[in-house]
């Protein structure tokens, strides 16, 4: 069994890893790699709390430790990167007219009365739009809440900070194979 001075060594040096570099308001102070909702533009240096750093930032290659030498390279490279965020936005644009034109249609259960047995939520839309060859995310499908009955709803699409567009969504009865 080790020594408790082998332990402490053992946590000493684990330790010894690198500290992210704190901001002015106590915060970590990162660069932008790609935009952020509600948080900043691709190249900015931002400031954020230790856990949103760690957590969710860095592990997913959104955001990296804003050093010197990494706020040289955007500053030499900013006109490529809003070439690059213009060329994107255009392609999140175009798709928002797409789907601005695309009305789908939605099966589902329903009494007599237009009352859905179930319901419909952004799970069945994105279906219906894969079928159309539009690939969305859950979080991009913007509902006000389920939907409950029979009809036609206009639904928010959310694809990037300033750029949405309006789906027109059916809601219609099942037909039944047996019922002719």
């Amino acid at each position: 069994m080790p020594s408790t001075k082998q332990k402490k060594r053992k946590r000493n040096k684990s330790a010894d890893f690198t500290r992210l570099p704190k901001g002015p308001n106590g915060g970590i102070e990162l660069l932008l790699i790609q935009s952020v909702d509600h948080l900043g533009k691709q190249g900015e240096v931002v400031e954020v709390k230790a856990g949103y750093a760690n957590n969710y930032l860095l592990p997913q290659g959104l955001a990296t430790i804003a050093s010197d030498h990494h706020k040289r390279m955007v500053e030499k490279h900013k006109a490529k990167l809003q070439e690059i965020e213009k060329d994107r936005l255009q392609i999140l644009r175009d798709q928002a007219a797409l789907i601005a034109k695309q009305s789908i249609t939605i099966e589902a259960n329903a009494n007599e009365e237009g009352h859905l047995y179930g319901s419909v939520g952004a799970p069945e839309i994105l279906a219906a739009l894969k079928q159309n060859d539009i690939q969305l995310t859950a979080d991009q499908i913007r509902l006000e809440g389920v939907l409950k009955e029979l009809g036609l709803y206009t639904v928010k699409v959310h694809l990037y900070q300033d750029i949405e567009s309006d789906l027109k969504v059916w809601v219609v009865p099942t037909v039944d194979a047996d019922a002719s």
